[in-house]
């Protein structure tokens, strides 16, 4: 099996050949989170980096990530630079690895460096003590009309996805998860459909309606009507999975 690097080019030789080894004893190393991608955090010469692995992929998408479309990784690296060339927060991307042959495609890695950070915006769906709390999600909405203004739909805008830092003046946000996006302007219904997988709390979605009421100049109840039906349906197509999925796994 033949092995494709592509690397940030800022990278040096030696720690390209370090980071290539750790990849190849990626399933050696402890820990990792996730069921479908493992994700770990391994120290690389001082410093501390986020390696996701994407599962194989089935036959099918073997070919077609092999000849058609790039990888879930390759996509995640560049998203992450174009992010970052439009000011918009996500950890710093240092590679990606892919494990290919002439005729298949196997595993493909995105490397970053570990941010830390104090929360989620999952925290805010589960804790509202959270100090300054009204700020945050405020400011997560502002943010999140940034991201619209500058022609960014992240597909994946759901709970787990942003991480949320505290600093001097407020919050800062990064998103992560970045192999679905799509980039160009968007119409006013696509912008507030992109609220649907954040929350089942209608508070929650009241403040955002209001917060982005104010950044857009459009009505509230407007935007309120729009994104709670829209996470009403989300959510009823989520739980008519799992009643599916359920239903078959007990054939």
């Amino acid at each position: 099996m033949k092995e494709i690097k592509v690397f940030n080019t800022g990278l040096n030789n030696d720690f390209k050949e370090t980071l290539t080894k750790v990849i190849h004893n990626f399933d050696t190393y402890e820990g990792g989170v996730g069921k479908r991608n493992i994700i770990k955090i391994i120290p690389v010469e001082g410093v501390s980096l986020n390696i996701k692995a994407f599962k194989t992929p089935n036959a099918v998408n073997k070919i077609v990530y092999n000849f058609f479309r790039k990888s879930k990784a390759q996509r995640s690296f560049e998203y992450a630079n174009k992010l970052l060339e439009l000011g918009v927060g996500t950890p710093k991307p240092m590679a990606y690895f892919e494990y290919k042959s002439v005729f298949s495609f196997n595993k493909s890695f995105y490397i970053s460096e570990q941010l830390d950070c104090d929360m989620t915006y999952r925290e805010l769906t589960k804790d509202f003590n959270i100090p300054d709390y009204d700020i945050i999600l405020r400011a997560f909405t502002r943010f999140t009309y940034g991201l619209h203004e500058k022609g960014i739909r992240f597909l994946d805008h759901s709970p787990g996805n942003t991480l949320i830092k505290k600093n001097e003046n407020g919050y800062d946000f990064y998103l992560v998860d970045l192999n679905r996006m799509q980039f160009g302007p968007m119409d006013f219904e696509t912008r507030i459909k992109n609220f649907a997988r954040l929350t089942i709390h209608k508070s929650m979605v009241e403040v955002m309606s209001d917060e982005y009421a104010k950044c857009s100049g459009e009505d509230f109840n407007t935007i309120f009507n729009l994104m709670w039906q829209e996470t009403e349906a989300f959510q009823e197509k989520f739980h008519r999975k799992k009643r599916l999925k359920k239903k078959l796994l007990k054939k």
